[in-house]
């Protein structure tokens, strides 16, 4: 798969190989705005496995990422959601270059045993 010449220049070896199957279809696409694609070509073209292409592509739907009509899909045409997304990613990133990643199972480790079903008096 191709990528454009800037992140070729901007990313090094490791950040070009540790992107997401999410980020491969999304940079595919948008490459290749004027057109839709069905699910097989897009796995082809990006590397990501043809059994979990839809799960990625159902995934960028549900976060208005791309478009989906009878068999095809396409990127969004808002740009705004994908200028949107693009830096949160980059800033999700940075921060995580800066301060290393979050885990998981820390959080769960200091998340509280139970949840309130019930509004409490204080809340209504």
């Amino acid at each position: 798969m191709s990528i454009d010449i800037e992140n070729f220049e901007e990313k090094s070896s490791e950040e070009l190989e540790k992107m997401t199957n999410g980020e491969r279809v999304l940079r595919f696409l948008a490459e290749n705005d004027d057109r839709a694609f069905k699910p097989a070509e897009i796995a082809e073209q990006t590397t990501v496995k043809k059994n979990t292409i839809g799960t990625v592509l159902s995934r960028l739907k549900d976060r208005n990422l791309v478009r989906h009509k009878g068999t095809y899909w396409a990127i969004t045409d808002d740009q705004e959601r994908l200028n949107t997304f693009t830096t949160f990613r980059q800033s999700t990133k940075t921060l995580n270059d800066q301060l290393g990643e979050e885990d998981p199972e820390e959080w769960e480790t200091h998340a509280a045993d139970d949840y309130p079903t019930e509004k409490r008096e204080n809340d209504k």
